[in-house]
């Protein structure tokens, strides 16, 4: 079954610049990943320091492969002093209605 994971960041305002070039390198690997069918990065309309990563995976087995090498040998340490506060993951299911 289809799985959908939402990466919510919120980067310090200073830091957007390291942010971009940053997370264009992290998200080539994401998308290369396999079972991985795309990574869109949303970027809030009223807050440009809060970006939703929408991560498509063509199972629950293939994003948790995905995050055990995030937590391991893919671990992102660029990332943590850019943000303002720690990332938020939520996951979900795409229903046949």
């Amino acid at each position: 079954m289809a799985l959908i994971a939402l990466l919510d960041l919120k980067f310090k305002p200073d830091m957007l610049d390291e942010a971009k070039v940053v997370l264009a390198k992290v998200l080539a690997d994401t998308r290369a990943f396999d079972g991985c069918q795309g990574v869109d990065v949303l970027v809030d309309a009223d807050d440009e320091t809060h970006w939703i990563a929408y991560e498509r995976w063509e199972s629950a087995e293939a994003d948790a492969k995905y995050r055990e090498f995030r937590a391991g040998e893919g671990k992102v340490t660029e990332l943590g002093p850019l943000l303002a506060g720690a990332p938020g993951l939520s996951k979900f299911t795409v229903a046949d209605v």
